[in-house]
């Protein structure tokens, strides 16, 4: 594997892995500007933006931008998060300037017709209504709301469906204008690509814009607290998240590490001891959501109404358990898991292309696998354990809980067992 990447004099990086024996590629434009961008008025936004790059462009329609693409087999997609918006392509490896040519042309040239902006609003809002028809989906928007109230990290990428009934072609063009800029984007490429040709192509297309001073960003401050809403469902969902650390932080690999301990798996601590020992819930699992400036350890489950007040304390029990309990065997078979997930992950070209342009958005550089890997093998039981006692002596956790909740213990009852 060869890694290469260059930044032009307009700020715009380009970063390619070469595989060898590989005869497809895959590619995208990873630009910083998701949800947390936003303002209050403008939440939902970057979302939209995300939408309407694929409206039309002023060489293509709708239709002739994904036709070009899947003319040749590819495919073509998008996704908006909290700090990144990405426009991606896979295709054979002939087809990379072709690919290069319809991203590049979705970013710098869509319309954003107003007859196509009214056409994706009723779009948005149907997605909007299937997310807040999913019990499972809509939990975690709430939890994080609740974990970061009134700011810009904790609202939902899709917006208030209020906002989006009212954004006009004026409010997504002015997004634009401000945040892609060539100083907030990466282009990265893995699979069969050559390096200097798309710097050739980069510079073609990307290297007319002005470089723009990036914003400043409202930071991520935890408050945690509780939402409860009680509805007729066959499930209750259950989700409570600590302050844990941010992507950049030197426990973050031990969080980790302790998220696949705690609920990575079926043979976890959470899934061994609620689901298989005592049959509380059906599904179980913990996780760690690592941000530029913070994060959270979070816990998940669906239960029954009248199993879910075992299932919490059993719960607070298990994550009260791990700071002296945790063990070396624990510690040795989650590590295995990561690093097993991680090389697996990697014999993926999109995988490739995620983790680079991940590593550079937040380290500025490409972090060798090999040194992933060795602050992996490097955490110790006592960090383990350190991570545990940490993020439980934080500031109170939030808890999120949807269904028929009304014999749930309150968050305090929660903290309170925590601490006894």
């Amino acid at each position: 594997m060869t890694i290469r990447s260059q930044t032009l004099a307009n700020g715009f990086t380009v970063a390619t892995e070469f595989m060898p024996n590989f005869e497809t590629a895959a590619l995208g434009i990873w630009i910083r500007a998701g949800g947390r961008h936003e303002t209050q008025e403008q939440n939902g936004i970057a979302h939209f933006l995300e939408h309407m790059a694929f409206k039309g462009t002023n060489s293509r329609t709708s239709f002739e931008i994904v036709e070009a693409i899947e003319n040749v087999g590819g495919y073509i997609n998008a996704y908006t998060s909290r700090e990144i918006t990405n426009y991606y392509c896979r295709v054979l490896s002939e087809d990379v300037p072709l690919a290069m040519d319809v991203i590049s042309d979705i970013v710098l040239n869509s319309t954003i017709a107003q007859a196509e902006v009214d056409i994706e609003r009723g779009v948005i809002l149907q997605e909007i209504g299937q997310s807040n028809d999913t019990p499972d989906d809509i939990i975690f928007e709430w939890l994080q709301e609740t974990a970061y109230p009134d700011q810009p990290y904790g609202r939902s990428i899709l917006g208030p469906a209020t906002n989006v009934k009212n954004f006009s072609r004026e409010d997504l063009v002015k997004f634009t204008k401000t945040h892609y800029s060539p100083n907030r984007m990466i282009l990265c490429a893995a699979g069969d690509v050559n390096h200097d040709d798309l710097v050739t192509l980069s510079e073609k297309y990307f290297s007319i814009l002005p470089k723009k001073i990036e914003t400043k960003i409202a930071p991520g401050i935890f408050v945690g607290g509780e939402m409860r809403v009680n509805k007729d469902l066959e499930q209750a969902h259950f989700a409570l998240s600590f302050k844990s650390s941010a992507i950049k932080d030197k426990d973050i690999f031990a969080g980790q590490i302790f998220a696949v301990a705690m609920g990575g798996g079926m043979s976890s601590k959470l899934f061994q001891e609620i689901r298989e020992k005592r049959g509380l819930c059906y599904s179980i699992f913990s996780s760690i959501d690592a941000g530029s400036d913070t994060g959270v350890f979070t816990v998940y489950a669906g239960t029954s109404e009248e199993k879910l007040n075992e299932l919490s304390n059993v719960v607070i029990d298990e994550l009260r358990r791990s700071i002296e309990m945790i063990s070396q065997t624990d510690l040795d078979k989650a590590r295995a898991q990561i690093k097993a997930g991680t090389l697996m992950g990697l014999e993926s070209t999109s995988n490739r292309c995620e983790r680079l342009a991940r590593t550079l958005s937040v380290w500025g550089r490409v972090i060798p696998l090999s040194e992933t890997i060795d602050k992996i093998n490097n955490v110790t039981l006592l960090d383990l354990r350190s991570f545990a006692e940490k993020i439980f002596l934080k500031p109170r956790p939030a808890l999120a809980l949807y269904g028929p909740i009304e014999k749930a213990p309150s968050l305090d009852e929660l903290i309170n067992r925590l601490d006894s």
